[in-house]
């Protein structure tokens, strides 16, 4: 076959014959090396072989031939066309009547000029018919005596036979449908009249787009036939041709199979690390690989190493079987605490530091010391000193000896026990109490307790020889991910497995030829995988791993706005004795093992809480002697820090 422009052969295609393998004879390549335009192929070298699967008609061009103006018509377009003129042309109008004497068709016959035609003071255009009614002697020459109507008025014209064209006969026909005009090969082309339209005669264009097959793509190619590129059929001897397909992980994760596959890397996407695991370096192009299939179990374990100034971070996979024991966790607030609060699990804790309680917004609201224990209860809402109703952690406090005291005491408190509220912003610091020595799996860790989770690895996984785990004071076990990965082996080591996730590693491979065989056994597993920074920060932003919301802010303190007023209603307060205040601000506060408690008429004392006694809390505030100043402006610098 020899070449052709792509829009013609297009035309001409049946699509009975498909698929076709054509070669491009002369390439075309848009300015700016774009590879495609919309979806649509706009580049093709010389020599490329594209496999054509499915031709679609987009669109229809309608052109009229007179003032070359275009518009454009849907493929459903319900109106009737009409061809104004034959294949067949004739030079001249001798041959023209010459023609029709021949056939079995006598005069009179109706024919157009493709030209325009000038005669007896007129202009005869090229869309406008004659009817050619006989031959006649005109002025001593022969003639063609042709009748032109114009606007229901019906001129006679004498053209001479020697008058030149081309002609073309025209012959009435039954209407036709847009499709049934561009499937007939033998109106290609032709100038064809609508009644629908605005135009007496205009021509039909079409445009094509043509589904693809090529070499080393990865979806079907999209080439408009407008584009200006010459084709040629070689389907006869192009059956031995095979096109390679790439797949991306994602592709071959979504079909499921068949597994094991064979393939070969051809691209592997640029971007930062997101392991830092040995085999990743060696995922280079031309590396083949084995897939195993779909990991189980899909969920996975992000942690974070502690005891270290630098944390490391691990993904740890559901199959792990390393044995853990859990560690206390540690509450830096209340919120943290009702966090990880779950009904029907005793949760206790000890306070690791002071707190002094907020009895200006809540007399309820508790000041804790160093050691008092707690048991969570759940939340509840309090009064504010506003009116309005705040958040707050419900407790209950324990006794703060442990054994056998703690059994004698355990009906006096069940009668009477002490509830503590704590605000959710209330910046405390506890740590677990337990004493659970048991060893758990990571799978039944995550079924019974909830994350976050501290924990020791005190048994490494055995099928993980390398196990970087075991190494560690403690984890924090941080969220459980559901993402699938897939199990996969380089073909030079075929006797160690790992797990890739196609979401943020997408390789791009090929099936190579060969069919993997299953190794003998359970598949060798790496279910550790230490992640860079940059991917374990962008693992914690994903849906999954969002921590609740964050704590509420703290109420403004009604202090200094309660001062404003009474000073106002009392005449004001001079400057002198503001920037007094001001002054003592600025003085040292001295260290004190316990925070001061002050009594509401503003007096110069502070005091030590006592040591708590068995059986007993702590008794109220003591004042002192009123004499000793010693430590006065500490309690203007305290009571000024509290009201601003």
């Amino acid at each position: 076959m020899e070449p052709v422009p792509l829009q013609d052969f297009v035309r001409a295609l049946d699509p009975e014959t498909l698929p076709r393998v054509l070669r491009v004879c002369s390439g075309v390549y848009f300015e700016g090396s774009i590879y495609e335009i919309s979806g649509n192929e706009c580049c093709l070298s010389t020599g490329d072989l594209i496999k054509v699967t499915q031709v679609r008609l987009q669109k229809v061009v309608c052109e009229n031939p007179r003032t070359s103006q275009t518009m454009e018509l849907p493929c459903n377009f319900q109106g009737y066309f009409t061809p104004l003129n034959t294949p067949q042309s004739y030079e001249t109008l001798e041959e023209l009547v010459s023609a029709t004497t021949q056939s079995s068709k006598q005069l009179p016959t109706c024919f157009m000029s493709t030209h325009r035609i000038v005669t007896e003071g007129r202009v005869v255009t090229e869309d406008q018919l004659l009817m050619l009614e006989a031959v006649v002697m005109h002025l001593g020459i022969r003639c063609a005596r042709c009748v032109l109507g114009l606007e229901g008025q019906q001129v006679i014209l004498h053209l001479p036979l020697s008058q030149k064209g081309p002609f073309r006969k025209w012959e009435p026909s039954a209407p036709r449908t847009l499709l049934q005009v561009l499937q007939d090969p033998a109106l290609k082309d032709l100038v064809l009249t609508c009644p629908t339209l605005p135009w007496h005669s205009l021509i039909l264009r079409p445009q094509y787009e043509i589904q693809a097959i090529m070499h080393m793509r990865r979806t079907i190619v999209k080439i408009p036939s407008t584009l200006e590129v010459d084709v040629e059929d070689v389907t006869a001897s192009s059956q031995h041709v095979h096109f390679i397909k790439p797949l991306l992980l994602s592709e071959v994760l979504a079909r499921q199979g068949p597994f094991p596959l064979s393939t070969e890397i051809l691209e592997v996407p640029e971007r930062r690390p997101i392991f830092l695991s040995p085999w990743l370096g060696s995922l280079q192009k031309g590396q083949r690989l084995c897939i195993y299939g779909l990991a189980s179990p899909p969920w996975r374990v992000l942690a974070s190493s502690k005891g270290r100034k630098v944390p490391r971070h691990f993904l740890v996979s559901g199959a792990y079987q390393g044995k853990l024991r859990r560690r206390p966790r540690e509450f830096p607030t209340a919120y943290d605490l009702l966090g990880a609060f779950q009904p029907g699990q005793p949760l206790r804790v000890v306070a690791t530091k002071d707190c002094e309680g907020e009895r200006e917004e809540n007399p309820e609201f508790t000041s804790l010391a160093v050691g008092d224990r707690l048991e969570v209860l759940g939340s509840g809402q309090a009064h504010g000193a506003q009116g309005n109703d705040l958040d707050v952690l419900v407790c209950q406090r324990l006794s703060d000896q442990a054994g056998e005291d703690e059994e004698e005491e355990c009906e006096e408190e069940a009668e009477s026990p002490e509830r503590v509220l704590l605000p959710l912003h209330f910046p405390g610091s506890f740590v677990e109490e337990m004493s659970d020595s048991r060893r758990y799996s990571l799978a039944d860790l995550t079924a019974q307790f909830s994350l976050p989770c501290e924990v020791k690895v005190v048994a490494k996984d055995s099928r993980h020889p390398t196990d970087p785990l075991t190494s560690f004071l403690g984890l924090r076990l941080e969220e459980k991910i559901t993402e699938p990965f897939l199990v996969v082996s380089l073909d030079s080591e075929p006797g160690m497995c790992f797990e890739i996730p196609p979401r943020w590693l997408d390789l791009t491979v090929v099936e190579a030829k060969g069919q993997p065989d299953w190794p003998e056994g359970s598949l060798p597993m790496a279910t550790v995988e230490e992640l860079t920074d940059t991917f374990y920060y962008r693992l914690r932003k994903l849906p999954a791993c969002e921590i609740q919301a964050p704590p509420p802010r703290p109420p403004k303190s009604q202090g200094l706005s309660k001062q404003r007023r009474h000073s106002t209603q009392e005449g004001g307060v001079k400057s002198s004795q503001v920037l007094g205040l001001q002054q003592h601000a600025l003085l040292p506060k001295p260290k004190a093992k316990t925070l001061p408690k002050f009594t509401k008429d503003g007096s110069s004392t502070y005091r030590k809480i006592p040591a708590h006694r068995k059986g007993h809390r702590p008794a109220k505030p003591q004042r002192q002697d009123p004499d000793d100043d010693e430590h006065d402006y500490e309690e203007i610098l305290e009571h000024f820090q509290k009201t601003i």
